[in-house]
């Protein structure tokens, strides 16, 4: 299996909520660590699959789609975005990069930097108008003696 086989065949698991077909693109020692969140952790391709069922649980329509990825020797570099609606009814959105190891067709580990957007949170538009709409306090008038 090519490269991009594989990865396509990771993408068409994830889209069709296919665990079957996610567990037969992983190794069976995968090793998923994530760098900045290392409570997120995890060893091997069965837990893997259960934290993968747990999110197509949660978000039961979500997409997958491969913003960009590339081949450097046995490493694939990939971007994504996810999406979905979760089953409490807010839009489900995360993103981010993965960095694959592979051992022959198989995906033996992942550097996982990715994240849930946030789906609330400040008016942007309005704090960037009430900043730019503030007098400036940069003018200063002084007076010599």
């Amino acid at each position: 299996m090519s490269t991009q086989s594989v990865i396509e065949a990771l993408q068409r698991a994830w889209n069709a909520h296919d665990l079957d077909a996610l567990a037969a693109c992983l190794h069976a020692d995968y090793e998923s660590i994530h760098p900045l969140h290392p409570e997120r952790n995890f060893w091997g391709r069965e837990a893997a699959v259960r934290s993968w069922a747990a999110v197509f649980e949660a978000v039961p329509d979500l997409r997958a789609e491969l913003l960009r990825w590339s081949v450097c020797g046995d490493e694939i570099w990939t971007e994504w975005r996810w999406s979905g609606a979760h089953i409490s009814g807010p839009t489900f959105r995360a993103g981010g990069v993965m960095v694959f190891g592979l051992d022959g067709d198989r995906i033996a580990w992942a550097r996982v930097y990715t994240d849930i957007m946030a789906s609330d949170g400040p008016d942007w538009d309005a704090v960037l108008a009430e900043v730019l709409n503030r007098p400036s306090k940069s003018h200063v008038q002084t007076t010599i003696d």
